[in-house]
């Protein structure tokens, strides 16, 4: 018997003791955001697995854990002898918890969860999986606080002023155009829950979350004041006075709930259901009037403005600096040093805190060597990790958040001779993300409609990939930003029109299971083109900085275009980055950049 077993032993012991016949735990916190702090890692704490996303359900008899596609490995792992069953997807790779339900309760059964920390998008999706069954819900059914007793408090770090050197505009500006866009919509109130949101309306960061610098709050913007939820003494008395002044007011942050409930109920009030707690939702007055969305400050971070883009460009360089010191190094010490892929992981880190503005990884960071290249989301663990050397292919998916930008890039190398195949598959690859890059489209144009330009090589070769081809990127702030994304799949991201001044992930890439995979990824910034006398055009600018592996370039398969797309592009990074380099690394990189 494991730690494990007799947690779910007391688990169980509460749910009978509150007449729960089915509980269900997510990977999540009260904001519903990617990463998640210490305290509300509560599956880690349950099971012992320690993968970012997951969900178990727990009955009298059953207690299973579903993941992704990351973790089917280490589930298996760290879920033995833990009392929980891993949960494998079915061979249509969709099968997950919603799909089990319904076939695992009988009407009347009482389905408990803890509404802090699941979102109204969910629940809706858990209750269209039991419509056909007469269920009760409970939706604030707590059981975790009083058996996790040594549990990590939650962070009371300070949250630091984000200047307008990097962040291009006043709080009070941002709070305008917020108000105007509500005006616009005829909305009263406007509930923030994504911490992101607040984190650029109030020109502030924290460090409550790894990966991403956020302050743990929620805020009210009404019509004259924004309330504020934050726990006192966290908002350094300078931003305090300053918020004063703009009609800012403070509040604990556990009277979210019971500010909520006293809003007029003859007003109106706009949220997101995909960041919206059950919890919070439930708070809202009867009556009033709930218009669901993307929030007006997610959709106005996304379009960054000229200070912000300033900064990016150097944030690129900072990053183009530590990559190219990285895998200069790597093959300088390849033959003799023993590196394994979290080696490397940790050394890239390094070198990026060599530069001025760090502040962290935005990601965890992906360093795949030969089968684990495959897996498209993979990130080695101390059960996973493999020794590198001569002889396969390496992908390198990283990222940092710099007080000038958040970065994400993708590089795949080869150590040794790469095969033919190999060769082919990453330059169909190297097309689809030149052809995007080098897209010219009418405004209005939206990610669904784009997809297209990056896998169209790959399909005329019979391949494909099974993930999106670009997400939005936040500026300082989160590594994955919405509400604009690049993909087939049809969804509100998709359809989301593609503006000036937005940052997007370009990274098209090919796996072959068992084998290896290919990824290259950069980030594009659009701006306006030309006005022709059929409307506005619009174009991207590549603006990561690293070169692309020559050696694994069929150059036959790439059209002129390509060709010159390819090597002003390896021009553009030597140019912006060799007088930052020593001699060694300077003509090292002139030799990975000329023409090809």
């Amino acid at each position: 018997m494991n730690a494990y077993s007799p947690r779910l032993a007391l688990l169980r012991e509460a749910m009978v003791k509150n007449k729960i016949d089915v509980y269900i735990i997510p990977s999540g916190d009260p904001h519903l955001g990617e990463y998640i702090p210490d305290h509300w890692r509560i599956i880690p704490w349950l099971t012992g697995f320690t993968g970012s996303n997951a969900t178990v359900v727990v009955t009298d008899t059953f207690a299973g854990l579903w993941t992704d596609s990351r973790y089917f490995v280490q589930a298996e792992n760290q879920l033995r002898d833990s009392g929980f069953k891993f949960v494998k997807p079915d061979s249509s790779g969709k099968n997950d918890f919603t799909a089990w339900l319904p076939e695992n309760t009988s009407d009347g059964n009482k389905i408990g969860f803890d509404g802090r920390i699941i979102s109204v998008s969910r629940k809706r999706r858990i209750e269209s999986s039991l419509n056909s069954k007469a269920v009760i819900f409970l939706t604030d059914s707590d059981l975790v606080s009083e058996l996790w007793t040594d549990r990590p408090p939650v962070s009371d770090s300070k949250a630091f002023e984000f200047p307008i050197i990097y962040a291009g505009k006043e709080s009070s500006v941002k709070i305008g155009e917020v108000r105007e866009k509500m005006r616009k919509m005829e909305i009263n109130y406007h509930l923030l829950t994504s911490l992101d949101d607040i984190m650029w309306l109030l020109n502030i960061r924290g460090d409550d979350v790894q990966y991403s610098p956020l302050l743990t709050s929620f805020a009210i913007i009404g019509e004259e004041q924004i309330l504020l939820f934050v726990d006192e003494g966290r908002i350094p008395y300078k931003l305090a006075v300053e918020y004063d002044k703009l009609g800012i007011v403070m509040l604990p942050y556990e009277e979210t709930s019971g500010m909520l409930s006293t809003l007029p109920s003859d007003s109106s009030i706009l949220l997101s259901p995909l960041t919206c707690s059950v919890s919070l939702f439930n708070a809202i007055p009867s009556g009033m009037k709930i218009i669901e969305d993307f929030s007006i400050p997610g959709r106005l971070k996304a379009v960054k403005n000229k200070v912000e883009i300033a900064n990016i460009g150097q944030a690129m360089v900072k990053d183009g600096i530590a990559l190219t010191r990285f895998f200069f190094w790597l093959e300088e010490n390849l033959l003799s040093l023993m590196i394994t892929e979290l080696s490397l992981a940790e050394k890239l880190n390094l070198f990026r805190f060599e530069q001025a503005g760090y502040i962290g990884p935005s990601f965890a960071p992906i360093v795949a060597f030969n089968e684990h290249s495959a897996l498209p989301h993979y990130s080695p663990t101390l059960e996973t990790d493999v020794k590198t050397g001569p002889g396969g292919i390496l992908l390198v998916d990283s990222g940092g958040q710099y007080f000038n930008g958040t970065t994400d890039i993708t590089r795949t190398i080869c150590l040794g001779n790469p095969s033919p195949q190999q060769i082919r598959d990453f330059t169909l690859v190297l097309k689809g993300n030149i052809q995007l890059a080098m897209a010219k489209i009418p405004a209005g144009s939206k990610g669904i409609q784009l997809d297209i330009l990056a896998r169209k090589a790959l399909w005329a070769s019979g391949l494909n990939y099974g993930h999106g081809t670009g997400h939005g990127v936040g500026f300082c702030l989160n590594v994955h930003e919405g509400p604009q994304s690049i993909s087939p799949a049809d969804n509100p991201e998709t359809k989301t029109v593609i503006e000036p001044g937005m940052l997007i992930s370009d990274e098209p890439a090919i796996y072959r299971e068992g084998e290896y995979g290919i990824r290259i990824e950069n980030l594009i910034i659009c701006y306006q083109d030309e006005e022709t006398e059929f409307g506005q055009f619009l174009r991207f600018d590549t603006v990561s900085l690293c070169y692309i592996e020559r050696m694994l370039i069929d150059k036959s398969l790439l059209d002129q275009k390509e060709i010159e797309w390819l090597n002003h592009y390896h021009e553009t990074v030597y140019e912006k980055l060799y007088r930052f380099l020593t001699d060694q690394e300077r003509e090292w990189l002139r030799e990975k950049t000329n023409p090809i």
